[in-house]
């Protein structure tokens, strides 16, 4: 027993030691896996937009911001910005749009990319002559599921192939098949770009548009349209701009204050239990290094609130280390050898540890589905920080005791 418990500590002080040359910024890995730094630490654009919402029903409300909100998502994907932050937010009765572009170096074609929206749409053509007019219809963008370049076999001239997803194709079918033999007007951010005439119903959902493009043009528009059409109108109402100079000093500072903050815990604990102080400093950097891994590894986006949330559960994980130490010390007192007080120790300890940090889970889970931005990872942090703590305080400490409890090392 005594041989597999040595492994099992070595084992946890091997993963400790290749976590801690993962995290580091220069480690191996670094290249294809770097730190994932939030707007606060590497700078970058905050964008407020104010959503129209006057056009649509109470009832569809809801659903029209949960799809902007996926909209705009793929499209600062597609611009190749670094972990995104978009989510919603309210202003009394007004709706808005939140964007975090962390790293972002050309603000203004990112903001170009995130409210330039092709409108496009079909109008039925009524009327001839100069009495023609266009009766819009509830065929829009919204409704096109992928968009392709294409060429015109005979012309080779650029062309944009569109798809409709189920709801759409239903209109589009119900449209061409009410207007055979008539006109059928396609427009592209309010300008007709094609006045095609019907033919015969149309099925399957598919339609190309025809329009006097360039490749380069059509090429733009087919990236726009798979990026998804802006359910409701936007517009930009705050722009703040973090520079790279001064996230770089937060994140200094916020090292800083996690490397002083850990180091005093150290002391403390070495002054105040003396040996046992030594098998919780150790427990304790063991516990750091596993947790940035795991930050790592998971691909958590570090900022400020998060670095917080960090430091706080390292005084967590210190927190159970105390109470296995007094319970030990009482145990001790009592005359029990000192494996039976180790054992003891442990076992009276584990039902505080356990309910302490229940109650920390069940906040961290709370903050993080009822809240949204730097609250979320605040939240996030704490709850890997907990779980890992309680691994760290009942697997970690007790081995290291164990250990040394056998070898007659502590005193």
């Amino acid at each position: 027993m005594q041989r597999y418990t040595t492994l099992a500590l070595i084992s946890i002080v091997l993963v400790a030691v290749l976590a801690g040359f993962f995290v580091y910024p220069k480690g191996f890995g670094e290249k294809n896996m770097p730190w994932r730094l939030g707007l606060d630490l590497v700078g970058g654009s905050h964008l407020v937009y104010n959503v129209d919402l006057s056009g649509v029903p109470s009832k569809d409300q809801a659903s029209v911001l949960n799809g902007l909100r996926d909209v705009i998502e793929r499209r600062v994907n597609l611009f190749g910005v670094s972990e995104p932050q978009v989510y919603l937010g309210k202003s009394g009765d007004r709706s808005e749009l939140i964007v975090e572009l962390a790293g972002i170096k050309d603000i203004g074609q990112a903001i170009d990319m995130i409210g330039t929206t092709p409108m496009l749409d079909f109008r039925e053509v009524l009327g001839e002559g100069t009495s023609t007019q266009f009766l819009p219809t509830n065929l829009t963008g919204r409704y096109i599921s992928g968009a392709e370049l294409t060429f015109d076999p005979t012309t080779q001239a650029a062309q944009v192939s569109i798809t409709f997803n189920e709801e759409g194709a239903t209109i589009f079918e119900e449209l061409t098949g009410r207007n055979i033999g008539k006109p059928l007007a396609i427009f592209l951010d309010g300008e007709p770009i094609e006045i095609p005439t019907v033919q015969s119903k149309i099925s399957g959902g598919k339609a190309q548009i025809t329009g006097k493009f360039t490749i380069e043009t059509a090429r733009l528009l087919v990236e726009r349209f798979n990026a998804g059409a802006l359910p409701a109108p936007i517009t930009l109402i705050n722009q703040q701009t973090i520079s790279p100079a001064l996230g770089a000093g937060f994140l200094r500072s916020a090292v800083v204050a996690g490397a002083v903050g850990t180091g005093l815990v150290i002391i403390f604990m070495l002054i105040y239990y003396g040996f046992f102080g030594i098998f919780a400093a150790i427990a304790l950097l063991i516990y750091v290094a596993l947790t940035l891994g795991v930050f790592k590894l998971v691909g958590i986006t570090m900022s400020l609130a998060g670095i917080a949330g960090f430091v706080i559960t390292i005084g967590m994980a210190v927190d159970a280390n105390i109470l296995v130490f007094e319970r030990v010390k009482e145990e001790l007192k009592k005359g029990l050898s000192r494996t039976a007080s180790v054992a003891e120790g442990f076992k009276l300890a584990w039902p505080s540890i356990r309910d302490s940090n229940t109650s920390s889970i069940i906040t961290a889970v709370i903050l993080y589905f009822f809240t949204s931005s730097f609250v979320k990872g605040f939240a996030l942090t704490l709850l890997i920080g907990v779980l890992v703590s309680m691994f760290s305080a009942i697997t970690t400490t007790r081995l290291l005791l164990k250990v040394f409890v056998k070898n007659n090392k502590v005193k």
